[in-house]
This record gives structure tokens, C-alpha cells and sequence, in this order.
């Protein structure tokens, strides 16, 4: 379920094609000014790239231009019977659909709190356990007096038997899910042989940093909106300068790393 919420999630990937769009656009003229992917590590680092105010990061910027593109998305889908903001914009607005991408994954951030060599670990001791059971009936032998006791842990073993072979053939089935969605994002599923599950660790401490930003840029559009109505101006479409050498203080870079995000 996991990887299946990050392969269809058009918000998420909606996400990365603008980190890469923004990227492209600050490294503008350079050699990484044209680059095609990124490594999801690189989800990370946003919110260390900050502007002049020290900070307003690249992330705020980020999730402000995916916030006018949902709320114009919003716009086209509108029906005459959907309730309406002042501006005519649908009144779930485009921050609440960014906001929400926590929950559109939370599978992905339940597989991040699991540990790939716990549940092989589980495995082996189900399978250890059984030998054990296949040890007493042995030991146990032909007698009369064990027949009772010899029939019933048989049937057990038969049972277990086949419980633990599709544990295993599940576990193994949803490890090769977990190659294919690494490879589907980083384009080298062998570096990550040593921890299979990291990319979920990674798209689950992203998520809290967004939710964190989230509400940093709500604030901001409170704040806009209050004082935007008192003197009785028209509110800006982006209160978030866009990202130009100038805004922050440095130029945002992708891992050195060659990766195959499918960000695009």
C-alpha cells in the first residue's frame, strides 16, 4: 500500500516536479541549470535554503507555487453548486489540499517506523519455533500413549507449516515492491540493499517538515490577508518572493550523485 500511495500520488509527484522546475530555474546558466531527476534526499534540504529574512526557506516558496496552481486547478473544476470563497475560489483552497498529503500517505509513513531485518527476524524464529514442534513429534515416536498428542501437533505443524511459507512468500513479494518503488525513484535500488525501507523514512521526515511549513505559510497568509484588509489593498497572489540569487543566500543543488527520480 505504501508504495503504491507514492507511485499514484499526483500531489506528491506534482511536488517533486516543482522542487525540480524551482531547481532548474535558480541553477539557471550553470551545468545543473537543465537537470532531468533528483535523488529524494534532496526533499530534505529544501528548508535549509533560506532567503534574505533568514527565514523564509525554499520549501515555503515550494509549496506556495503548488498552492496557486491547486487553488487554479480548483477553479477550472468548480460546479455552479460548489460553495465558493469571496474571490470564487473553492473554499477547500489549495494550502488545505497540500496540507493534506500526511494523510493521502499515511501508509507510507507506517512502513517508515518498520524495521526490514525485525520482520526477517520474526520469520526465522516462526520457523525455528516449528522445528522445534518437528523435534518433539519425533521424539515422541510411535507410541500409543503419544498418539492423541502425535495427531494433534501434526495437524499444528501441517498448518504452521503453511502459514509461515505465505509469510514468507508475502514478505518476499512486498521487498521486491520496495525494489521496484526505489528504483522507480532513486534509479539504484542496490545502494539501498542495507536498508530497503529508507526511502520511506525519507518521504515520512519530509512529510513532518511539510506539515510543519504548512502552517508557517498560513500564518502568512493571515497575516497578508489582515493587513492587506486594512489598508485596503488587493491581496497578492504570492506573498513568497520567487527564488532568484538575490532572494536566498545561496544557489540550491541536487545531490553530486547521478539519480532517476521520476520527478518529471
Amino acid at each position: 500500500a505504501a508504495c503504491e500511495e507514492l507511485k499514484c500520488s499526483r500531489l506528491f509527484l506534482k511536488l517533486l516536479e516543482a522542487v525540480l522546475k524551482t531547481g532548474n530555474r535558480m541553477n539557471v546558466g550553470t551545468n545543473r541549470g537543465d537537470a532531468q531527476a533528483f535523488k529524494l534526499d534532496t526533499l530534505l534540504k529544501l528548508v535549509d535554503v533560506k532567503g534574505t529574512d533568514g527565514k523564509t526557506t525554499l520549501l515555503h516558496f515550494v509549496v506556495q507555487e503548488i498552492i496557486r496552481s491547486e487553488e487554479a486547478h480548483l477553479a477550472n473544476l468548480r460546479s455552479p453548486s460548489a460553495e465558493l470563497s469571496p474571490a470564487g475560489i473553492p473554499r477547500k483552497h489549495g494550502l488545505q489540499v497540500v496540507a493534506a498529503l500526511s494523510g493521502e500517505l499515511s501508509n507510507v509513513k507506517k512502513a517508515a517506523s518498520m524495521d526490514s531485518d525485525v520482520l526477517g527476524s520474526s520469520v526465522r524464529k516462526l520457523a525455528a519455533g516449528l522445528e522445534k514442534v518437528s523435534d518433539a513429534l519425533r521424539l515422541s515416536g510411535d507410541d500409543e500413549a503419544n498418539a492423541q498428542f502425535a495427531s494433534s501437533m501434526s495437524s499444528f505443524k501441517s498448518k504452521a507449516e503453511e502459514e509461515i511459507a505465505q509469510i514468507r512468500a508475502e514478505e518476499n513479494a512486498a521487498l521486491t515492491l520496495v525494489k521496484e518503488i526505489t528504483e522507480y525513484f532513486h534509479g539504484n535500488a542496490a545502494r539501498e540493499e542495507a536498508h530497503p525501507f529508507r526511502i520511506f523514512v525519507i518521504v515520512s521526515d519530509f512529510l513532518d517538515v511539510l506539515d510543519r511549513v504548512c502552517k508557517q505559510v498560513g500564518k502568512m497568509q493571515q497575516q497578508t490577508a489582515a493587513a492587506s484588509a486594512g489598508r485596503q489593498l488587493p491581496i497578492p497572489a504570492n506573498p513568497i518572493p520567487a527564488p532568484t540569487a538575490r532572494v536566498f543566500r545561496r544557489r540550491w543543488t541536487d545531490s553530486d550523485e547521478d539519480s532517476g527520480s521520476s520527478s518529471s
